[in-house]
């Protein structure tokens, strides 16, 4: 059986969505289990130098058109928090420490978690109160504020990085980042093991520099 890894924040709207879609995405595609791994979207982008697309207001207005557009076309209910960004730390520890040591949060957990931002009523999505609550249902294995938790997460966005997560969400496949929502079809035709995956375009495909010749 095939392992997915499901690299996410909750921070992400596209991870939101493509955490719902998954499900019918890949339903074609055998026997495949997935692990959903919680990471800090900043550190990724603190570590490449890049700004978030909400901070920058151009492309934030584009961003969240764009996945109200996906969301309409899919089916699948969304709003927008209160605020946004927010700081996703308090929920990503919540993830972690919903598993036991060393294991990742199952599919309920995480999309408990992730509803909980995206299926709001658009309420802020770390309001105490509301964290409070989220915290009871979950009823987490371990401690969400413990140190042993903030080093499993920030363990979990080291690995990400070395193995060249720049973005959520990525699915990792034997070996293979898959980035974005709209990488679902190529994680399926991957399952499927299309003959492209394993011949020398996916290799070529991402050795190729293609710029400007100067004469």
């Amino acid at each position: 059986m095939k392992t997915l890894r499901f690299y996410f924040d909750p921070i992400s709207p596209y991870a939101a969505l493509a955490f719902e879609h998954l499900p019918e995405a890949l339903a074609d595609c055998g026997s495949y289990q997935v692990e959903y791994v919680p990471i800090l979207f900043a550190g990724l982008l603190m570590a490449h130098g890049q700004k978030g697309p909400a901070e920058i207001e151009s492309k934030r207005r584009w961003t969240f058109r764009q996945i109200a557009w996906q969301a309409h076309k899919l089916g699948i209910p969304m709003q927008t928090p209160a605020q946004h960004p927010f700081n996703p730390l308090p929920l990503l520890r919540l993830a972690w420490a919903c598993g036991a040591p060393g294991s990742t949060p199952n599919r309920h957990q995480v999309e408990t978690i992730l509803r909980h931002v995206w299926r709001g009523e658009g309420a802020n999505a770390v309001d105490p109160q509301r964290l409070a609550k989220l915290t009871q249902d979950l009823t987490p294995q371990q401690d969400p504020a413990s140190e042993a938790i903030k080093v499993q997460l920030r363990e979990a966005t080291e690995a990400a990085l070395l193995k060249g997560v720049f973005g959520v969400p990525t699915i990792e496949l034997d070996g293979r980042l898959f980035w974005g929502l709209d990488s679902l079809e190529m994680v399926a035709a991957a399952l499927r093991g299309d003959a492209w995956f394993e011949g020398p375009d996916w290799e070529a495909a991402g050795a190729a520099r293609p710029g400007i010749q100067r004469h």
